[in-house]
């Protein structure tokens, strides 16, 4: 029998996961563009907060820094130092005990020698290089002393070598010298501008074992160098001055012979050379109780270079920042395999918002929502609208605009319709369902037919500052959000033109009102809304003509013959001579005209009050939250109060 294993998924994304919910992410883009963001900006936001349980860039950037801090918090750097002091102090005192039952003048002289040692670790060791020791314990380590030391310059400067290197024989360094040898050749004739090409397969062939990261040429074996020794320089910079001269000193028994820290060195000046643009300057504090090895410190330094870079990769503050460019590799080894799930759930949904036509450029180099993204938000804010309309006892009309006419759309057959069927679509989706001709109840489209004239609506919206700060930007946004929708797609024959007035009035697309920021701008031009609403309505004759006002404030501005605007508040007579005038404008075209008043104020009261009498139209005072149920629910009624 054939056995099956299942494990976990480990060869890029898991297939299994669920995409990401584009839905949501554009209604969370929506709601921050209609609060006053940027496209650009809400985007960032939203991948900082995270969206449907993914953990967001800022949940991220807060765990990379934890580790940092950790790091410095936990460590120190002097582990090197510590064990020489220990292997030394263990070496003297295993000399010692050799010595002491000896009563000839050789052990006497030997213990002064011995009581003799400078205080300094570094000036001990190299005051006892040429000791000839008598006890076997005590040759034995001070002879750890020397493969420590060599160990850890090493893997300093080529990861892993430590622990491949746990016993050391004079065959290995003489490897190790020849290897050194060999890549200061290489790296010298890099540095000369000469092909090493071949010289550098050679080298992998006799030496490939040293470096586990592989290298391909030259400048790859040259970056994981560097880096490396770049680590170690700043490892060398984070200890006391003390700490770096005993080091300096101590790098000379190294393996027994000061041959290898020269090397070391001079392969550490052919690096700097080769990639000047690493840290080789930075340093850090390190404050714990563990002590480091120079190799450990070395990591701990190249985890802290990785953690930062991290960081600002996170931070997505750089131009032309894209998720795409966040090292995951970096991500996983630091935070975790789960910090690499999230981090690629995110940067799947700002590919996915980018590639599926969500978010576009504009000819500025600024990101912009597109046609695709603001059908979305208006179909979210306009099913918002029908359920609060529903539940204030109203019911949605399936029917649009003149009696009895195709609008040339279709839609699901529900139950009570008496449209005709759609053949060409009703047979269609019984082929897509069931590759035949099996009809059922579920395919049947019908013919959606307008019941009342096509109308011409002009949505005029208050921009002044005050609707900014009482609150009501965002409402007045999601109501023309809806509008729009629910004519571009129910009422296609209907015309609508937005407007907007604060100190002047100009019509806009449903784009530039949804990403429309509020400006500190004193004036209430209603009078100049009404003039870009009758020149609309004019455009319509054979459309019966509706204006819908969204206010807070009486008018306090009027447009001038030559296109100024005069602002004056308290509203002066004037002005309000000239809103009442235009108001009588539209009248006589037979407007339907209705005035949705937010706020208390008793002077806007009186004046919408006054208007609506003067041109037979009405008033409304929704709060902000039914703002747009009421706009939808008097478009739908004017709408059907006149065949």
């Amino acid at each position: 029998m054939t056995g099956y294993r299942y494990g976990r998924y480990v060869d890029g994304p898991d297939p299994l996961e669920p995409p990401a919910d584009l839905r949501s992410a554009v209604d969370e883009l929506g709601r921050e563009v209609m609060e006053g963001a940027s496209p650009e900006s809400a985007l960032r936001e939203l991948l900082r907060r995270g969206v449907d349980g993914t953990t967001g860039l800022d949940d991220l950037t807060a765990r990379v820094w934890r580790k940092r801090a950790a790091i410095q918090r936990r460590h120190r750097l002097d582990g090197t130092l510590q064990e020489v002091r220990r292997l030394l102090d263990e070496a003297v005192a295993a000399e010692r005990r050799e010595l002491f039952p000896d009563p000839d003048d050789d052990a006497r002289f030997r213990e002064a020698v011995l009581d003799a040692l400078p205080p300094g670790t570094a000036a001990a060791v190299t005051e006892l290089a040429s000791y000839d020791w008598r006890s076997a314990q005590a040759r034995e380590s001070y002879e750890k002393i020397r493969g420590l030391l060599g160990r850890e310059l090493l893997d300093q400067r080529f990861q892993g070598l430590k622990q491949a290197m746990e016993t050391v024989t004079t065959e290995d360094v003489d490897r190790i010298r020849r290897m050194l040898d060999d890549l200061n050749g290489l790296l010298a004739d890099h540095a000369a501008g000469r092909d090493t090409t071949e010289r550098f397969a050679g080298f992998m062939r006799r030496h490939g074992d040293f470096f586990p990261e592989n290298p391909r040429n030259t400048d790859e074996l040259v970056d994981a160098l560097a880096a490396r020794s770049a680590a170690a320089r700043r490892t060398m910079n984070s200890m006391t001055e003390e700490q770096r001269r005993e080091l300096a000193e101590l790098g000379s028994q190294a393996f027994g012979d000061p041959e290898t820290a020269r090397q070391l060195s001079t392969l550490d000046g052919l690096l700097q050379g080769l990639r000047p643009g690493e840290d080789w300057t930075g340093s850090a504090r390190f404050r714990g109780d563990r002590p480091l090895g120079l190799g450990e410190g070395a990591q701990a330094m190249a985890d802290l270079a990785e953690l930062d870079a991290l960081a600002e990769q996170l931070a997505q503050s750089y131009p032309g920042a894209r998720l795409e460019d966040l090292d995951l590799g970096a991500l996983v080894r630091q935070l975790g395999p789960a910090a690499g799930v999230d981090a690629r759930r995110l940067a799947e949904l700002e590919r996915l918002l980018r590639n599926q036509n969500l978010l576009e450029r504009a000819p500025d180099g600024t990101l912009q929502l597109t046609p695709k993204a603001l059908r979305r938000l208006g179909e979210t804010a306009l099913r918002g609208v029908l359920d609060s309309v529903r539940a204030r006892g109203n019911r949605d009309s399936a029917r649009a605009g003149a009696a009895g006419e195709p609008t040339g759309a279709t839609r699901p057959w529900a139950f009570g319709d008496t449209e005709p069927w759609n053949v060409p679509r009703t047979l269609t989706n019984a082929v897509l369902r069931t590759g035949g001709l099996g009809l059922d109840v579920v395919d049947v489209e019908v013919d959606e037919t307008e019941q009342r004239a096509r109308a011409a609506v002009a949505l005029c919206v208050d921009t002044s500052w005050s609707m900014v700060q009482d609150g009501r930007w965002v409402p007045m946004k999601r109501t023309a959000l809806a509008l729009h929708h629910l004519i571009s797609t129910r009422f296609r024959g209907d015309a609508l033109d937005l407007v907007t007035f604060g100190r002047h009035a100009r019509t806009v697309d449903i784009g530039e009102l949804t990403a429309l920021e509020g400006v500190w701008e004193q004036g209430t031009n209603l009078h100049h809304a009404l003039l870009l609403a009758g020149r609309h309505l004019r455009r319509h004759p054979d459309a019966r003509p509706v204006v819908l006002v969204v206010t807070d404030g009486e008018p306090t501005a009027h447009l001038e013959a030559d296109g100024t605007a005069d602002f004056s508040y308290p509203s002066t007579p004037r002005t309000l001579a000239r809103t009442v005038a235009e108001v009588d404008a539209l009248s006589r075209l037979g407007t339907a005209l209705t005035v949705f008043k937010l706020g208390d104020d008793p002077r806007l009261a009186a004046f919408v009050d006054m208007i609506a009498r003067r041109a037979g139209g009405k008033v409304v005072s929704p709060d902000e939250d039914g703002l747009g149920a009421a706009v939808v629910s008097d478009y739908l009624s004017s709408r059907r109060s006149r065949r």
